[in-house]
């Protein structure tokens, strides 16, 4: 049954009149299957368009990241920087002195072995007796295949066990596990020696521990500064090869590496004995050896730390300037007036660190000091050497900051880095604007297929109204013509019912008074 539309309920004089009003037709509520599936595909297309519009937004700001923002002052702040430090590198640097870094590393061994062995019980000041204590208290069973090595100017290279890295320990440990010594022929090829064990080889795992690890560490720290039958006669001794040619040594070993005469393993003896670096008469004759030792190695990092003072000024000028420029900036921009509202500041903006703007600024300062350094070195080089002979070219490595040079190159290598990773990101933004676009535009389909649809429906119902009130129409008209029967027939009875009866003429006059 039709639902009801509107109801009512009169009451005259004790006649009560109810009535209700109901549709002709009950017109079924439906949804359209199509309208469903559109809706959820829309929900679906709202999140993925959601989602780039994000990933873009993260895109926006890594590119803005990556991009650079330096002008004319930063520029010319990195260039002057570039040119303060240069001149500090050329006044208070000056060149490179492997053989002032080798004093300098001597003196800090030196130095290690007196306070090692004096911790041990050492009562002395002499560096020969400290040497000679902790030879005897820590002795390893490497020191048995000394000749075998080499002698006592080779087996501390020659001998792995020898070397203060990770695979010096190692094999320290696999002597104690083997009873061998583990190190290189004459020709550099990988070898090996039994060992005599003397009562330095551990009867369990504690024990090899101990003498492969500690008195292994302890061996090395006596060597450090040569024998010490060497040192008492006042002599540099051959000390131990530093981590860099311990693990030159190690390497040149491998099978890939040709061995023999003219081989790498022959040129890191000559380096380690003195004789490739050592000073030379003009006939050829080494007057003064330059050993690469650990000491050697100590001595190259104090003249590298001392070049990087410099560069680390010069680092220092060019990021304290990008802070406090864009400090003032973020302050100005933000309006602030007190410390409180130094919260409010974005320190992304203001820190001078990740970004392609203080790289590229540190690119032109590090790019302008190492310039002026070479420019500098040529000069001097050439002052020096009386114009530019093979003199020219040694005196001009000595005299070039390779700190700077290192950083040059790192910060060059981060900008074009950089540079490439804007170009990627940014064509990773095209990709995902090309999604948003798709996704809207499906949206816009969707929205108009959901149009035409309502439109059809509206149609539809436009043709059943019209149905309806046809129907309608042609009901009222029909109860029209039957009202208009039963009006014929009342009004033909009429005179016979007033006749009839006598007061139903007054009577129906009062009911409409």
């Amino acid at each position: 049954m039709p639902a009801t539309l509107y109801s009512s309920k009169i009451s005259t004089d004790g006649l009560d009149v109810e009535y209700e009003v109901l549709p002709v037709l009950e017109i079924p509520v439906e949804t359209d299957p199509r309208l469903s599936d559109i809706k959820t595909k829309l929900q679906n297309l709202e999140d993925v368009i959601a989602k780039s519009e994000a990933k873009i937004e993260e895109y926006n700001k890594e590119i803005e990241r990556l991009t650079n923002h330096a002008d004319g002052l930063d520029y010319t702040v990195a260039v002057a920087s570039g040119i303060i430090t240069g001149i500090i590198d050329s006044v208070f640097v000056g060149e490179f002195s492997f053989s002032e870094g080798s004093k300098w590393g001597e003196e800090k061994v030196n130095s290690f072995v007196n306070k090692t062995s004096k911790f041990f019980g050492y009562n002395g000041d002499d560096p020969a007796g400290a040497i000679s204590f902790l030879e005897k208290k820590f002795p390893i069973p490497a020191d048995k295949a000394t000749a075998f090595f080499g002698g006592g100017l080779q087996h501390h290279l020659r001998d792995f066990s020898h070397h203060p890295s990770l695979l010096g320990l190692f094999f320290s440990l696999l002597t104690q596990f083997t009873g061998k010594a583990y190190g290189t022929s004459t020709s550099g090829a990988f070898d090996s020696t039994n060992v005599s064990d003397s009562g330095l080889i551990g009867d369990d795992l504690p024990t090899k521990i101990l003498y492969g690890v500690v008195f292994w560490f302890f061996h090395l720290v006596s060597d450090m500064a040569g024998s010490s039958g060497t040192v008492a006669m006042g002599k540099l001794g051959t000390g131990i090869p530093g981590p860099i040619l311990s693990l030159a040594k190690e390497l040149s070993a491998l099978p890939v590496f040709k061995h023999g005469e003219g081989s790498l393993s022959q040129t890191i003896s000559k380096l380690f004995n003195g004789t490739l670096l050592g000073d030379r008469d003009p006939s050829g004759k080494i007057v003064n050896p330059q050993k690469f030792d650990l000491r050697g190695e100590l001595g190259v990092l104090q003249q590298l730390g001392k070049q990087a003072i410099p560069v680390i000024i010069n680092e220092c000028i060019v990021r304290g300037f990008y802070f406090v420029r864009h400090l003032y900036g973020e302050i100005k921009e933000k309006n602030i007036h007190s410390f409180k509202e130094l919260e409010r500041i974005d320190w992304k903006n203001v820190l001078p660190v990740k970004n392609r703007t203080i790289v590229r600024m540190l690119t032109i300062a590090t790019g302008t000091f190492t310039a002026f350094d070479v420019i500098d070195a040529a000069i001097r080089s050439a002052i020096k050497s009386g114009g530019i002979n093979p003199a020219f070219w040694a005196n001009l490595v000595l005299r070039i900051n390779f700190v700077g040079v290192g950083r040059f190159a790192v910060a060059l290598y981060t900008d074009v880095r950089m540079g490439a990773e804007k170009r990627g990101v940014e064509q990773d933004r095209r990709i995902e604007y090309n999604v948003l676009l798709h996704s809207l535009n499906a949206k816009v389909f969707y929205k108009q297929a959901e149009t035409w649809i309502a439109a059809e429906d509206a149609a539809k119902a436009i043709a059943e109204l019209e149905e309806t009130s046809s129907c309608a129409l042609n009901a009222y008209m029909k109860e029209l013509r039957y009202i208009e029967v039963d009006m014929d027939s009342i009004k033909g009875g009429m005179p016979k019912a007033l006749e009839r009866n006598k007061g139903l003429r007054e009577e129906l006059l009062d009911c409409f008074d």
